[in-house]
Parts: structure tokens; C-alpha cells; sequence
């Protein structure tokens, strides 16, 4: 992952470390494009610890999603 993003081996882990990221734990691990996926990804988990007055705060699995990443 170091080599494909341009970051250092120690960078890496340590934002491994710091999200409790495991990815040698699946068996395939897949590295988003999206230039904003950092803000999104905050967006979506911060309503959970933290959500809005009244939110109702749904999670939906993409199995279809999944199953087109694992294909490629």
C-alpha cells in the first residue's frame, strides 16, 4: 500500500494503527480512487459516536457492491 499511494511503510502503519485498520487480517483489500473518500468516510462514522438530535442513523450492506470489488 506504501508503494501505491507514495507513502512511507511507517506512515502507513501508523494510520493503520490509528483507525484500527487490519487489512492483513482479509483476504483482499481494495484502495479507493475517490479523492474525498477520507471526508466521507468521517462524515458517515462520526454519526455514529455522535449523532444529530432526532437522526435515525441506517446502515444498508451492498452485497452487489462487494461482489463486483471482489471481482475485479
Amino acid at each position: 500500500m506504501a508503494v501505491r499511494t507514495g507513502l512511507s511503510k511507517s506512515t502507513v502503519g501508523r494510520i493503520w494503527k490509528q483507525f484500527d485498520l487490519k487489512p492483513h487480517l482479509d483476504d483482499a483489500f481494495k484502495l479507493s480512487t475517490d479523492p474525498q473518500i477520507v471526508d466521507e468516510v468521517i462524515d458517515v462514522v462520526g454519526l455514529y459516536p455522535n449523532p444529530p438530535e432526532w437522526a435515525v442513523v441506517l446502515c444498508v450492506d451492498e452485497k452487489s457492491q462487494i461482489q463486483a470489488l471482489d471481482r475485479s
